[in-house]
């Protein structure tokens, strides 16, 4: 049995190009949120346990059966975040932003849940968050399915469908939450056992489920039947995506199964990834702020996984510096520190081949990508200058040192 530590089951490591479409997604939704007027912000990775529970509810699965809690050595229980919203209205609450509000925020980093990993799925994932908090208008939810929707341009994702549906103001939701109860209850027999639960627990999760038991008593289920004020709200949302040439398709089984949700809800959906088709996904909170102990504060947001969304973008250009420095003795080392480091003040990518004889040296500047090999041996050192190889060309030519960082720019 091999003494080397293994990895924690659900997590990777990224080198080369896996890491670099990872922080193409990064750089890109970094892009985006300047463009819509978003703030960055950045919250803690754990939080009380309460944080979580009191927002996504005791009965989820999430809560019960998926975070990573422990109990400190002062016998606090934390939890290691499985999602952000709830923590950033946590700070949203505790750190003073309601006089900012409406407030336009961005984040992203890792999260962590414990289930079965599988393609696009981890332990530990990663997402990008943007929320607008304080905004009760319909127009919010247009800017924050808009943002998505630029995102996904900017990465060159095609083939993705913006799926929209709306849970209703809470007197809607409320009443067709009582007419599925009633309706799943006839079917109850008929229902795979995760359902079965999920009818005590949160039985609008039934309407997504993909268990083909499921299926016949899920399709048959009544649909929402919204009050006239939520349906001028989803008409406006309807209308602005419209206004914004944003194309959707009206999905009346979408849904969001916890109970702060409210009105505007919303996916992005591909078949790129098999059945973990969705790429971003959220709605409107309107009932959070209060569930953490605030006052009644509209909000509107979405999550986005990077895993998924790094596996659908086009490899990034490699990164490689313009030169490599390729000394030879020590006074072409010595010579060779001190022009590395004026390069790099200078803001040119520059590296050194310091390992092997004259020829791994070339080969190693090669295999870098770097346009320009500067060679410096004991001539080079007592001439002043160095040698300027062309990689692409094949041309050389002596440039002094004083001159290289203006050369090389040129």
């Amino acid at each position: 049995m091999s003494s080397t530590p293994q990895p924690v089951r659900g997590t990777q490591s990224l080198l080369g190009e896996d890491a670099d479409r990872f922080h193409a997604v990064i750089a890109a939704f970094d892009r985006v949120r300047r463009l819509y007027g978003f703030k960055r912000v950045e919250v803690p990775v754990i939080e009380p346990t309460a944080v979580f529970a009191r927002s996504l509810g005791e009965t989820t699965d999430v809560v019960s059966k998926e975070m990573y809690s422990f109990d400190d050595r002062s016998g606090d229980s934390i939890t290691l975040r499985p999602e952000f919203t709830a923590g950033i209205v946590r700070a949203y609450l505790s750190e003073g932003w309601q006089q900012f509000a409406p407030l336009k925020i961005t984040t992203h980093g890792p999260a962590f849940r414990y289930e079965r990993p599988q393609k696009g799925r981890f332990r530990q994932f990663h997402q990008l968050d943007a929320e607008i908090i304080g905004a009760a208008e319909p127009a919010a939810d247009v800017e924050i399915i808009a943002l998505g929707s630029q995102l996904l341009s900017e990465l060159g994702i095609d083939g993705v469908t913006l799926k929209l549906n709306t849970l209703g103001d809470s007197a809607s939701r409320e009443a067709w939450r009582a007419r599925l109860v009633a309706h799943f209850e006839k079917h109850r027999g008929e229902l795979s056992a995760d359902s079965q639960e999920r009818l005590a627990k949160n039985p609008l999760r039934i309407l997504d489920s993909k268990d083909p038991k499921d299926r016949p008593a899920a399709d048959s289920a009544p649909e929402m039947v919204l009050s006239a004020e939520a349906e001028e709200f989803f008409a406006a949302v309807r209308s602005g995506l419209d206004a914004a040439g944003i194309a959707y398709e009206i999905e009346p089984r979408l849904v969001r199964g916890l109970d702060y949700y409210r009105h505007t809800i919303f996916e992005f959906v591909t078949d790129q990834l098999g059945a973990q088709g969705t790429v971003i996904a959220g709605g409107r909170y309107d009932g959070l702020v209060e569930t953490l102990g605030g006052p009644h504060t509209p909000a509107v947001g979405w999550a986005a996984g990077i895993e998924r969304l790094a596996m659908m973008i086009d490899a990034p250009e490699a990164e490689m510096p313009l030169a490599v420095l390729v000394p030879i003795g020590g006074a072409g080392e010595r010579i060779a520190e001190r022009l590395l480091n004026q390069l790099r003040n200078a803001g040119i990518a520059a590296d050194m081949a310091f390992r092997g004889n004259m020829k791994r040296r070339m080969q190693r500047a090669d295999a870098s990508g770097a346009r320009y090999a500067l060679i410096i041996g004991d001539s080079e050192a007592e001439a002043g200058a160095a040698q300027v190889k062309d990689m692409v060309s094949g041309e050389q030519r002596a440039v002094a040192f004083d001159r290289l960082v203006e050369a090389l720019k040129a």
